[in-house]
């Protein structure tokens, strides 16, 4: 077992966001999987323009808060409690338009 800090752990440096990932691909040998968590605060957007899009599959859990997503070509508003995948490829952002940060675990996973 492996047990991470995620207090102590370095964010990735983007405005306003604090993206940390907890387990890549570094943590085991061949490991096609990215395990992280986001904080998204009120008004912020990821990416900050435009669309993302990953080379694998994200899986994601809303744990606090809620954002407006566009995926697909298509608008959504997810919440705490819920989960949500986005296939390979799929171009979609994430914006908060709550009044609390939103806080998310993801999984992208390369098949």
């Amino acid at each position: 077992m492996e047990i991470v800090e995620t207090d102590n752990m370095v964010a990735e440096s983007i405005p306003d966001i604090t993206m940390k990932n907890i387990f890549d691909e570094s943590a085991f040998k061949g490991a096609r999987t990215k395990f992280g968590m986001v904080t998204i605060p009120p008004g912020a957007r990821v990416p900050i323009e435009g669309m993302g899009a990953h080379d694998g599959d994200e899986y994601s859990i809303i744990l606090k808060g809620s954002i407006n997503t566009n995926s697909g070509g298509k608008e959504y508003q997810v919440s705490a409690g819920q989960a949500t995948l986005i296939p390979k490829g799929e171009e979609h952002y994430a914006f908060n338009n709550g009044e609390e940060d939103c806080v998310i675990v993801f999984a992208l996973v390369t098949r």
